[in-house]
């Protein structure tokens, strides 16, 4: 089996034409912006690199990303930010779900997305009747309540005989929330429900469609926006950004955060980065 290549970011901006960046665990944390940053940003936007942030987080519109990129001293327009809540839109469109009553877990800007794709937002309350459930992320639902929100209503529409669209933008389990402190999210709020509903109904595989990484339909759309044909991802965790992106033809550089490669692994790096730092 190959192993990754220790590399530089200054060699992966050398041979390659553009830079598909993770935002948390590579960018942000929980709390903020990391300490490499401000300064990565400002590197790239001084040398013209291409490059976009390509995020399973579907809690915030690319807009809301650039205003809160701009309050911390970051020039990102919003066209740079490929959020998983961006592929809604054609999924709401290829399954006909325009004007479908929708429970959407998350927050307003959650809400936005859903709404802009044709959704049409459902109570959260018990007994509400629903074409579809969106699992956007952990914040603006009471963790708790809104998944068993979600589990009841689904298996409301199983029992009356109809089967109600399960979408999962968000599929990672773990976010950092900083000072070394891990949060879980949208991907563990999905497992929870999946598996209470494979206990009550054996066999009827109702399990949430997954849009993000590791899924390779981010990574396509980030390199059709930069019009690049040999990106490489940067990102922290095996199991999505890695796997998503070598999934997708994709080169991919592992950059030390809650994954670490061990050899012998399932999903292999193309190369292992130690710093974003260009200086």
């Amino acid at each position: 089996m190959t192993s990754p290549e220790p590399t530089t970011l200054a060699e992966l901006i050398r041979r390659h034409d553009a830079l598909l960046l993770d935002a948390y665990g590579v960018l942000v944390d929980g709390a903020g912006p990391l300490a490499h940053t401000r300064p990565l940003v400002a590197e790239l936007n001084r040398r013209g690199v291409s490059y976009a942030i390509v995020t399973n987080d579907a809690s915030r519109t690319p807009d809301t990303y650039a205003r809160r990129f701009a309050t911390w001293g970051m020039s990102v327009t919003a066209e740079r930010f490929v959020t998983s809540g961006s592929l809604l839109p054609g999924y709401f469109a290829e399954r006909g779900l325009a004007g479908a009553r929708t429970m959407i877990l998350g927050t307003e800007d959650s809400y936005r997305t859903v709404i802009a794709a044709g959704g049409e937002p459902a109570a959260l309350t018990p007994g509400v009747e629903v074409d579809c459930v969106v699992i956007c992320d952990d914040a603006g639902t009471p963790f708790l309540d809104g998944i068993e929100l979600a589990l009841s209503a689904i298996a409301r529409a199983v029992e009356a005989g109809r089967r109600p669209a399960l979408v999962l933008p968000n599929p990672d389990l773990v976010y950092p929330k900083g000072g070394g402190e891990l949060g879980f999210t949208a991907g563990a709020m999905a497992l929870l429900v999946e598996t209470a509903l494979a206990r009550r109904f054996p066999g009827a595989s109702l399990v949430f469609d997954r849009l993000g990484k590791p899924e390779p339909h981010l990574f396509r759309e980030g390199a059709r926006r930069l019009g690049a044909q040999s990106p490489v991802m940067i990102g922290d965790q095996l199991e999505t950004d890695i796997a998503g992106a070598r999934a997708a033809g994709v080169a991919a550089a592992l950059y030390a955060g809650i994954s670490r490669w061990q050899p012998g692994g399932a999903v292999v790096p193309t190369y292992l980065l130690e710093a974003l730092s260009l200086s």
